[in-house]
């Protein structure tokens, strides 16, 4: 018999840094909001899913940050 080859998923890319980011400027979710960054867009922060590049570009604009301020990769 031939069992199927499971691998389990790790997510690289971890958003930490922008909350991290947020606190230190004193930057709420709700500002982010207000600023044209919606719901499902937070969410998938949270949950460290993927994001298009112009939304980084808007975070940083919005926080006034740079990328490395916004999201990191792990292994």
């Amino acid at each position: 018999m031939i069992y199927p080859l499971i691998e389990a998923v790790i997510p690289i890319i971890s958003y930490a840094p922008l909350w991290k980011t947020m606190k230190e400027r004193s930057i709420s979710q709700y500002q982010l909001l207000k600023a044209g960054i919606d719901n499902k867009t937070l969410d998938s922060l949270k949950k460290n899913k993927n994001i298009t590049l112009l939304t980084l570009e808007k975070l940083c604009t919005i926080i006034g940050c740079t990328p490395n301020d916004v999201v990191e990769f792990t292994e």
